[in-house]
């Protein structure tokens, strides 16, 4: 049952990074999207493009991660190389995910909810993962 929780909360916490890869690196300077992440205006949205862009991969890298992770979990039984890399796996992504969310709250107290958006669901998922 623990495996089964921590393999939602993996799998939620990876599509949450999917869906920041989208707004970062794809839909960056829509004014729905930049509005969001408290950018100014469209001048500003169009000057952190290429931030926006590369931050957006770090994003999506960190979710294939854990994607991968959960898979190899699953593909192995109870201590063969699959599982063992594949806990490794999800739990270097998901740890990764929360630093940078603990990273965020360091920016200044204005970036409090959105690194409680970031980071909730790799924290509940990293925790599940130590247990499974």
């Amino acid at each position: 049952m623990v495996a089964i929780l921590a393999t939602v909360f993996g799998a939620l916490a990876a599509l949450l990074h999917v869906y920041i890869f989208v707004m970062e690196s794809v839909q960056w300077t829509q004014p729905r999207v930049w509005k969001r992440f408290g950018v100014a205006d469209q001048s500003a949205a169009d000057t952190t493009k290429p931030m926006a862009y590369n931050q957006g991969f770090y994003n999506l890298f960190l979710a294939i991660g854990a994607i991968l992770g959960i898979v190899l979990f699953w593909a192995g039984g109870a201590g063969t190389v699959a599982d063992v890399t594949g806990r490794t796996l999800v739990l270097f992504s998901l740890g990764s995910m929360l630093a940078a969310s603990l990273v965020l709250i360091t920016s200044g107290a204005r970036y409090l909810r959105p690194a409680l958006i970031q980071g909730t669901l790799p924290l509940i998922g990293f925790v599940l993962f130590l247990f499974a």
